[in-house]
């Protein structure tokens, strides 16, 4: 099945996606009222209002470099994971939107590189914990995260993680422990952007890791915005080959030009009998 990942309500009721997602709190900390007719997505751990206004919630690495959009690798700002305020006010954000609609993706699960975090909290934290190793210590709090969060969710817990899985590397990056999140989330979402897919030779390789290493069904979620139609079709019909589902990013217009002309060829291909 094909479906839509949008900020707009209008595009929730286009007839060619089978899938529905709404974008309710972004990474931009802009918050929306959740959907009932769609999977509201919540930006877990990337918020860069919440990061402006209260700057000790931000994550921080070792050498006291704050985790904001402004520094080198970081697309938004990260919130630290252990800051009890903001995942209070976030599982309540979660469980507005279960009670829109009973699915719920989580976008942004997780530490925000290696090296984070780093701030006072979590140097306390982690010293009176059981644990010797700082990486399980991390990987504990992001299942413990998904497990309060799934217990909000009456219905599908989607999980976005980042597109890696070479062995060990959403693990180390993140705290994400797919094994133990298996107990938690019913489907996991992998985002492939690219801004042309000129080749998709890599599509499919990141595709076959995840089919290799996820037991738990998946989704791609492919980039639309100022992609040409073939270009997408191309992607898509690769993405499908692995994935539960594909996902179209932000562009809703043309991601039904695509759906339509491959409905269209798909018709053109249809043969029948005497």
């Amino acid at each position: 099945m094909f479906g839509v990942m949008t900020r707009h309500e209008e595009e929730l009721e286009w007839s060619e996606f089978d899938r529905r997602f709404y974008e309710a709190k972004d990474v931009s900390g802009r918050a929306s009222e959740p959907v009932e007719n769609a999977v509201n997505a919540i930006s877990c751990f990337a918020d860069n209002a919440t990061a402006r206004a209260e700057s000790d919630v931000l994550s921080v690495s070792a050498e006291g470099e704050p985790a904001t959009r402004e520094r080198p690798y970081f697309d938004w700002s990260h919130i630290c994971p252990t800051h009890a305020d903001y995942r209070e006010g976030l599982l309540a954000t979660i469980e507005r939107a279960a009670s829109a609609n009973g699915d719920v993706r989580l976008d942004d699960v997780g530490f925000a590189r290696e090296e984070y975090c780093f701030c006072d909290r979590c140097e306390r934290r982690f010293a009176e914990s059981a644990f010797e190793d700082r990486f399980e210590w991390r990987t504990s709090v992001v299942t413990d995260f998904a497990s309060e969060a799934s217990s909000r969710i009456p219905g599908r817990t989607y999980l976005t993680v980042h597109p890696d899985p070479y062995p060990g590397h959403l693990y180390e990056r993140s705290g994400i422990d797919i094994e133990a999140l298996d107990a938690y989330v019913d489907e996991f979402v992998v985002p492939l952007y690219d801004t042309a897919y000129g080749t998709t030779y890599w599509l499919e390789i990141i595709a076959k890791g995840f089919l290799d290493l996820l037991e738990t069904p998946f989704s791609i979620e492919l980039y639309a915005v100022d992609i040409g139609v073939d270009e997408l079709i191309h992607a898509a019909e690769v993405a499908d080959a692995y994935a539960k589902d594909v996902l179209f990013g932000y562009d809703a217009s043309t991601a039904r030009a695509a759906l339509r002309r491959m409905d269209a060829d798909a018709r053109e291909g249809e043969t029948h009998g005497a």
